[in-house]
This record gives C-alpha cells, sequence and structure tokens, in this order.
C-alpha cells in the first residue's frame, strides 16, 4: 500500500485528504482505512509526505518543506544542504530552533522559491546524527563536569555529574554521549564513555580526532583471535588453482616509509613490439573471508586512515605489514591482471587470473625518479632499469592516450608534514610528485578499467568507482567567474564532456593562479563515490571503471576480489549467488563511501590542526602567497607550502566592499582591489591549534 499511496501523492497537483485517497485506491473497507492511516503515519514520520494544517497530504518535495542535513557556520547560523537541489538553504541564527552541526532537519523555506538565496526556519530536528562528542572538561566548585567542545560549529552546554564521569580530572580530552535535555534546546546532562587523555599529553590532540569521526583504533578480541590462527606464510595447499609468476620478475613502487604494499608490477616485450604489462594485486580476500570477525570489522572501518604520525590500517598490522603485503623476496598470493597494449596505448587483449608471485625489490618512488627524471642510477636499481625504461615508455603511451579522449589532470598539490617524536611539527613541505608517481597511477587506471569493463560485460552484480557529470549550473558559474577575471575561453562551452574541461584547464595552465583557478574547478564536480551501478567517472573520461588496486587499505577493492574470486576463478554465477550480491552490493557501496568520507575528512583536519600549531611558533613572521578565496569577511592566502589563513576583513587598514560576482576586495579611500590569483606578502598575526585557525595581516601585493 506505501508505495501506491506515494505514486498517488505524486502524481496530485494538490494536497489529497485521507477519503480523497481512499476514493482513489477505492478502499471501503475499514480495516483498510486503518492501514492507510498507519501508512500516512508512517510516511509522516520519514518525512517523506508532509500533513498540511487542513488534514491533507502532500508529498514533501511539493511543499514548501524540505529535508537536509544541517551544517553550521562558527558565527552560529547554518545552511542546509538539500538532496537534488542546487542551493543550500540559508538559516538564521534566532531560526535554528536548537539544531546543531550534521543534525537532519525538517526546514521551512521563508523566502521566496525565485530568490538567489533561499533562507528557512528549522521546524523539527529528525535525525541527530552525532551520538558522541569530544572535549576537554573542566569541573566546577559544585564538582559538576562542564564540557568544551572541540571546534567552534557545535554549540551545546553539555553538564557531567561527577558519578558520571569516569574519575576524569580537569583538562582530560574525553567521550561524551547525551543523557537528557535539561532546561533549554541546547543544554544537556551528559556522560564520559571514554577518556582519551590529557590534553598536554603527546598524540592526545590527534586522538581527539580521530574519536570524532568513529575511527577504531583497537581491533575486537575475536579479530585477533582470527588473526592469530592465520598461516604467516605462504603453504603449498595456498597454491592450488594459482599460475606460478615466482620466476617472473615482478617489483614494487611506493613511498620510502611504505609498509602496506598493494601491488607489484612486470613488464615485457613481445615478438609483435607490443607491451605486456603485468598488475599484481594482493589477494586479501583469500585470508579475510565473507562475514568472518576480520571481514565484519574491515567493513566497518572501510578505509586505512593515513595521519602525520600513524597509519590506522583496515585490517591488522600482521595482515597489512605481514602477508599480505608484497614484501620483496617472499612467496605472496595475488590477483594478476596483465594486458597487452599496442603503441598507440590500445589495449589488445588481458587475463585476470589468481597467481603466486615474489617480488625482487621494494623500489621507492625517490630512486625511481632518480633514475627516469635524473638517469641516476641508485645502488641496487641497476638489473632493473631495463624493465623501469619500458614501464615508463609504456606510461607515457598511457598517459597520451586517456588524455585524447579526456582525462582531467588536476595536478593538486597536497602538503607533507614533518613531525617529530612528539608529534609537533618540525617542517611543512609540499609533498613530491615524480614521474615514478605519475607511471604508477596509469598502470592502476589500466587495471582498474580492465577488471571493471569484464565484469560490466558479463552483466554481474558488481561495485563502480563512479563520478558523475557536474552539474550545468556550476560549470557556468566557474566559467562567468574567470570571464570576470579577463580570461576568454574559446570553444562551445554548452558541451560539458571531459574533454571541454580539459580544453579550459589548458587554456589556463600559463596563468599565474592556474593552481587555484584547477581547485576551484576541482570543487564544482561532483564527488566520487562508490555504487553497484556503471555511471562511468566523468574525471577519468573512463566509461567503466572501478577500486581493484589497493585491497590492502580500501575495502571495495577487497570485494572486488571477492567477486573476481565467485565469478570468474569459482564460476559461481547462479541465481541465489546473485541476489546475494544485489542486495549486499547497495550497503557496501554506501559504507564504503561514508567511511572514505570520513577518513578524508578525519586527514584533513590533523593537518589543519598542525599547520595551525606550526604557525603558532612563526608569529610575527613574513611569508609570500596566494589569493585562493576571496569573501564577505576577508580572504584567504595560501603560502607555497599549502598552509592556509585567513586575512580578517576587520583588520585590514581600509574599509573594503566586497564584490560577490568578481570575488574582489576594493579599498574604499585607497581604492587598492584585492583578487583571486594576487601574489601578496603576509605576516602571521594569529594561530591556535585548538581553533586550527591560522590569521594573517596583508602587508602588501607581489608586483
Amino acid at each position: 500500500m506505501k508505495d501506491n499511496v506515494i505514486n498517488i501523492l505524486k502524481n496530485s497537483d494538490k494536497a489529497l485528504s485521507v477519503f480523497e485517497i481512499e476514493d482513489v485506491l477505492g478502499i471501503k473497507d475499514a480495516e483498510l482505512t486503518k492501514e492507510l492511516i498507519q501508512v500516512l503515519h508512517e510516511l509522516e514520520e520519514e518525512v517523506i509526505v508532509y500533513h498540511t494544517n487542513k488534514d491533507k497530504y502532500m508529498m514533501l518535495e511539493n511543499s514548501h518543506l524540505r529535508k537536509g542535513v544541517m551544517r553550521v557556520n562558527k558565527k552560529g547560523f547554518g545552511f542546509v544542504e538539500v538532496d537534488n537541489m542546487d542551493d543550500d538553504i540559508y538559516i538564521p541564527v534566532d531560526d535554528m530552533n536548537g539544531a546543531i552541526h550534521d543534525d537532519i532537519v525538517l526546514v521551512e523555506i521563508t523566502s521566496k522559491m525565485t530568490l538567489d538565496r533561499l533562507e528557512g526556519r528549522v521546524l523539527k530536528i529528525i535525525k541527530r546524527q552525532v551520538e558522541r562528542y569530544i572535549g576537554e572538561i573542566n569541573f566546577d566548585k559544585k564538582d559538576r563536569g562542564h564540557i568544551t567542545l572541540d571546534g567552534n560549529k557545535i554549540k551545546l552546554d553539555i553538564e557531567i555529574p561527577r558519578e558520571a564521569s569516569m574519575n576524569a580530572v580537569d583538562g582530560h580530552k574525553v567521550v561524551v554521549e547525551l543523557v537528557k535535555k535539561l532546561n533549554n534546546d541546547l543544554k544537556y546532562e551528559g556522560k564520559v564513555v571514554e577518556i582519551i587523555g590529557h590534553k598536554n599529553d603527546p598524540g592526545v590532540d590527534i586522538m581527539s580526532i580521530i574519536c570524532k569521526y568513529n575511527i577504531n583504533t583497537e581491533f575486537p578480541e575475536e579479530v585477533k583471535q582470527e588473526v592469530a590462527e592465520l598461516p604467516m606464510e605462504v603453504r603449498p595447499i595456498d597454491l592450488r588453482g594459482r599460475r606460478d609468476l615466482r620466476d617472473v620478475e615482478i617489483f614494487t613502487i611506493d613511498g620510502d616509509d611504505t609498509k602496506d604494499i598493494d601491488d607489484a608490477i612486470s613488464i615485457q616485450r613481445l615478438p609483435n613490439g607490443h607491451y605486456q604489462l603485468g598488475v599484481h594485486i594482493a589477494d586479501v580476500s583469500y585470508y579475510v573471508k565473507e562475514d568472518s570477525p576480520l571481514d565484519k570489522e574491515a567493513m566497518e572501518r572501510g578505509t586505512s586512515v593515513y595521519l602525520v604520525d600513524r597509519v590506522i590500517p583496515m585490517i591488522p598490522h600482521e595482515l597489512s605489514n605481514g602477508i599480505c603485503s608484497l614484501n620483496p623476496g617472499v612467496d605472496r598470493l595475488a590477483v594478476s591482471c596483465v594486458m597487452e597494449f599496442d603503441d598507440m596505448g590500445k589495449q589488445v587483449d588481458y587475463e585476470i587470473f589468481p597467481s603466486v608471485i615474489k617480488s625482487r625489490i621494494q623500489m621507492t618512488y625517490k630512486n625511481v625518479n632518480s633514475i627516469l627524471e635524473d638517469n641516476k642510477v641508485p645502488e641496487g636499481y641497476g638489473p632493473y632499469v631495463r624493465s623501469l625504461r619500458q614501464m615508463h615508455e609504456l606510461a607515457k603511451i598511457l598517459q597520451k592516450m586517456i588524455t585524447r579522449r579526456g582525462y582531467i589532470n588536476f595536478e593538486i598539490q597536497e602538503p607533507k608534514i614533518i613531525v617529530d617524536e612528539k608529534c609537533k611539527p618540525l617542517e611543512v613541505l609540499v609533498r613530491d610528485t615524480g614521474e615514478g608517481q605519475r607511471l604508477i597511477e596509469s598502470f592502476m587506471i589500466a587495471a582498474n578499467e580492465c577488471v571493471a569493463t569484464h565484469v560490466y560485460f558479463m552483466n554481474l552484480p558488481f561495485i563502480y568507482r563512479i563520478h558523475e557529470n557536474p552539474k550545468e549550473e556550476k560549470i557556468r558559474s566557474f566559467l562567468g567567474f574567470i570571464s570576470s577575471l579577463g580570461y576568454k575561453v574559446t570553444g562551445d562551452v554548452s558541451d560539458f564532456r571531459p574533454t571541454t574541461m580539459q580544453r579550459i584547464l589548458k587554456q589556463l595552465e600559463d596563468k599565474p593562479e592556474y593552481k587555484i583557478l584547477a581547485s576551484l574547478l576541482l570543487r564544482s564536480m561532483q564527488k566520487a563515490v562508490y555504487s553497484p551501478e556503471n555511471m562511468g567517472h566523468y574525471g577519468l573520461a573512463s566509461s567503466c571503471y572501478t577500486h581493484f588496486t589497493s585491497p590492502i587499505r580500501r575495502y571495495p577493492d577487497t570485494t572486488v576480489h571477492r567477486l573476481l574470486h565467485t565469478y570468474l576463478f569459482d564460476g559461481k554465477i547462479d541465481m541465489r549467488t546473485i541476489r546475494h550480491w544485489e542486495e549486499k552490493l547497495v550497503f557496501i557501496a554506501e559504507q564504503s563511501s561514508a567511511r572514505e568520507r570520513a577518513s578524508v575528512d578525519c586527514e584533513r583536519e590533523v593537518d589543519d590542526m598542525k599547520m595551525a600549531e606550526y604557525m603558532e611558533d612563526h608569529i610575527g613572521e613574513e611569508f609570500e602567497g596566494m589569493i585562493s578565496s576571496v569573501t564577505s569577511f576577508g580572504m584567504f592566502v595560501e603560502l607555497d607550502n599549502l598552509i592556509e589563513g585567513l586575512v580578517p576583513i576587520r583588520d585590514m587598514k581600509d574599509f573594503f566592499h566586497f564584490d560577490e560576482d568578481h570575488m574582489t576586495l576594493t579599498g574604499e579611500r585607497s581604492g587598492l582591489v584585492y583578487k583571486i590569483g594576487d601574489r601578496v606578502v603576509v605576516k602571521v598575526v594569529r594561530a591556535s591549534k585548538e581553533e586550527k585557525t591560522i590569521d594573517f595581516e596583508v602587508l602588501r601585493k607581489v608586483q
């Protein structure tokens, strides 16, 4: 009945009463009327339909109400993000109705829908998504604990009775759950459920952020027990059904400090002149069995998390650094994707099969770059130089091939924060990207596409990495902005294929602010996610893509390996198997996407905190950077080492007018104009590790 009611309301151009819905359904039985009323009540509770003051029902999407996620600004106002709406709904401070950051809320739109900025008020908090809060506890004279929450987006007054404090003391960072509401919307009684440590203890600052994103740092006992029973070396029984590649020259290329090695590569020039590329990926699913405690914990985590001073692995170190890691000189189980390419980069043949390999050497990007870029051969690399040069030839061919089809290379830089043994930041650098990194990226893209395409044409349930086309309004807004900077983009800008975005970047690449403009274009794109439906990958200009190459650190990759074993190697494609994966992959895709977002946000927040801590030691010093964003409250300046800080408009020595269309600040008396891309010299005036903020004072423009 529920689906029928939804269809009726969707197709109605007005709100309907219970009696009118009864008529459409042809209900004449009292029991069915009771069922209808119950269904309407459930739909109202699920915030799918809106119950009007006149006792009528309509679809929420057809009303002036919307359901969305609250995003709170530190000044107290908020914006509600609504699915399928391009613009967020602005909520003034006085209309928040007790809502806090990340709440799912029901909002009434109070402004006209035709206005540029939608405004509204919160009618109801549908769900408080955050269940645990992180903060510092301090006790008053009456021995009641009070929590100063980390960050400034959540405005809650949480009081902790002494008996619910787990014997915490002043200055402890704690994890708190709410127990009951007290005398107003934002005052609660809570209880301490975990003591992270004292705020001044090394590492507690990062652990607080880890807890905020519900990232598990300890493995459950049943997982430890399962790992203890696993073999820590490859046995003869493990080789059944596997192709023996231990005599093939295979090696790995990773960062200097990498311990969890997912991928190994090999190459051969065939008699016909083609390249035979082998991409050999750790067979994690052989050890992580479906629905085992180890598998359930890996699914819960979704991904490994890489922070400045530690890695929080998806699977225990005994596997991630041990039996699963493709360490040199030892037998390892793998899933191999061996592809044949012609000299134009076209894939003409391939095989996907289970294998056993023995890596010859664990190479580093630094040493590989030394060979490929500077023609200097580090000690121990001599026997592999010929293979590396062949790989480099093929990588360049593949790069040209994906560039021709529209691959968008944003070349976004990443910071590298160097810390001491107490996790105090010593230096902030830009992470190097050279020919070795580009080589591995090209080979992994090729393998991911090969595997995804093979299963796609088998028409079987699968998990894809998708990146949907950007929304036209976002791209037009970006094009309007660069036009306001005086840059004219030629060609048909109504065509939003990847090649168009590629061409736009090409026309901007010689501009001094290219790095900032590329970042702005990237932000106007959709986010890549996991999905059981293949919708292509826009950024890679790929019609079919998955993640197959990192099963040690990403759960979707482990799932892909499990599906390859099921469909290809074991031949299980019966209807029961198909139905099982059709149902399960929906959840895996959603869970993996959510945990990926949490991981990225956690990594970014830790970086922001450590950068602010680093700048605390540089207050008063001058740096050169580029204006990366201009707002009504000031402008952000990004230094050459990627540290970003705010120049607050209140601190600027003139009255500056903000032009939203051109994204500029213009001084009323001086006539001085600041815009995105301008190089400026700034002085550090404030930095707060706790607030994760840096404030600059602009001294002068760089001519």
